[in-house]
């Protein structure tokens, strides 16, 4: 029903501002090129399934990208995929994390990233979110990787050492700015993992040796032996081969800053000396478990869309809805509690797009107008939310009503438009259930297992049942 890469409208001319991690301040945008953005998003390490957290920042990116287009902007957008390079120990240390999972299952490197990677596509499109114009594999771009590194040699900011070709970030000045760290704090943090080797803690690697004694399955000759990328090389070739050497915006995670997005810049930087390498960066907060626990593949706590929302017949959109109700410049939390609120939260509105029937009338300019200035400050999901429960709520006719919420869903992607046409909700869950998966959470973890199991049935008495998983308690209508 509606393109979201449109042209601009003399009504759409509200500044659009975002919040810049190198600056550390909200800037007005201005792309590079009149109307044409290029966007860089980090994408997955193709090693396992991505969790909650991972998914917060794809919805994040998602928004801001579709914020870019309804303000008029094309948008060439492009999401590296990992698949190797990516050690266990993120300062290139340990094993790599696909061979590591690919020897764990007995099947070949090759298979586990395609597995992953097709897992990834299939839950990033469950959750609305439109795919890039270009997804580049790390394995495709040896070559692209090798030259970069060429390059470096070549302006003096490379040495050798016996398992790789490292960076030397004593030859880059403005290392650390992205973090707004002292280079001796980053320096410091970098001594966790200790290569007696290295000249400095923070230099990182950009091609590393095979071990003589084990034959990789992904390796490939270079002009300094057989071996691999380093994990950062990666995303600096691929972004300058399809966006230039110096583009918009560029996004990720917050743990990318101090690490992975600091060595992008040194080592791109000081290969083409042109500064800056990019214009915005974008980074957004963590999503844990209640008590600030870290949600992470490298712990175990893993929560998928599949083990939090599809197997229990809930819309994947609900997570999506969550992550719409706290700005993605905040930490978020994860519980029972706040899936049942979100996934209750969601199917409330979803009701009321549905009730106001199928016509399609006209767009409110008021309305738009006041969604516009929230999507527009750096990307006041909570605003933009608020304005178009506003508009479910006013006494504007049902045909433009509909015509201005999915208006606004064009940003939003919680899938209106989708929500008009089917006949049926997902099953709700009662807020007095809610209560009481709450009250068995706190009885298990005291260990009161008799009163655990007398909440279980009384669950059960109420028409659901409960399921204790690794991933927390799976509830379900009977």
């Amino acid at each position: 029903m509606f393109n979201i890469f449109k042209k601009k409208t003399a009504s759409e001319t509200t500044d659009l501002y975002l919040f810049n991690t190198m600056s550390g301040k909200k800037e007005l945008f201005r792309p590079r090129h009149l109307n044409k953005v290029g966007l860089y998003t980090c994408g997955p390490t193709v090693y396992s399934y991505q969790h909650l957290g991972n998914m917060r920042a794809y919805i994040a990116e998602d928004i801001l990208k579709r914020t870019l287009a309804y303000n008029g902007y094309q948008v060439n957008h492009v999401m590296n995929i990992t698949d190797v390079g990516h050690l266990t120990g993120d300062r290139d240390m340990g094993e790599d994390k696909l061979e590591k999972k690919a020897s764990a299952e007995g099947k070949t490197a090759w298979e586990i990233s395609d597995y992953y990677t097709k897992l990834f596509k299939e839950d990033i499109k469950k959750l609305n979110v439109i795919y890039p114009n270009i997804f580049c594999k790390a394995t495709d771009h040896i070559a692209e990787q090798i030259d970069l590194i060429k390059r470096l040699q070549d302006n003096n900011l490379t040495y050798r050492t016996s398992d790789g070709i490292y960076f030397d970030t004593a030859k880059f000045p403005d290392y650390g700015a992205l973090s707004h760290q002292k280079l001796e704090d980053l320096r410091e943090g970098a001594r966790v993992e200790i290569n007696e080797e290295k000249k400095n803690p923070t230099d990182f690697a950009l091609w590393k040796f095979s071990p003589s004694n084990i034959k990789r399955q992904m390796e490939w000759n270079s002009p300094w032996g057989v071996g691999f990328p380093g994990w950062h090389i990666e995303c600096s070739a691929m972004s300058m081969k399809y966006l230039g050497e110096q583009f918009d915006i560029h996004c990720g995670g917050i743990d990318h800053i101090p690490l992975h997005h600091t060595n992008e810049i040194a080592q791109t930087e000081g290969a083409t000396g042109k500064k800056p390498w990019v214009n915005y960066w974008f980074h957004v907060e963590f999503l844990n478990f209640a008590g600030g626990k870290k949600i992470s593949k490298s712990a175990g706590h893993i929560v998928t869309l599949d083990n939090t929302y599809i197997e229990k017949g809930f819309s994947p959109l609900a997570h999506r809805y969550a992550c719409l109700t706290t700005s993605y410049h905040k930490p978020m939390e994860w519980s029972e509690e706040s899936f049942i609120s979100a996934t209750n939260g969601y199917n409330n509105l979803i009701e009321k797009v549905k009730k106001v029937g199928k016509k399609v009338g006209s767009v409110n300019i008021e309305y738009k107008n006041n969604f516009l200035i929230a999507i527009n400050d750096d990307l006041n999901v909570t605003k933009a939310l608020a304005v178009t429960q506003e508009v479910l709520k006013s006494n504007i006719s049902n045909e433009d009503k509909l015509a201005t919420v999915l208006d606004f869903d064009q940003v939003l992607g919680l899938g209106f438009e989708q929500a008009i046409k089917d006949d049926v909700l997902p099953e709700k869950i009662p807020d007095e259930i809610g209560l009481l998966l709450s009250q068995r959470q706190k009885a298990r973890l005291d260990k009161n297992w008799l009163e655990s199991d007398r909440i279980r049935d009384e669950i059960q008495n109420h028409g659901w049942t409960v399921k204790d998983t690794t991933d927390g308690q799976q509830v379900t209508k009977i």
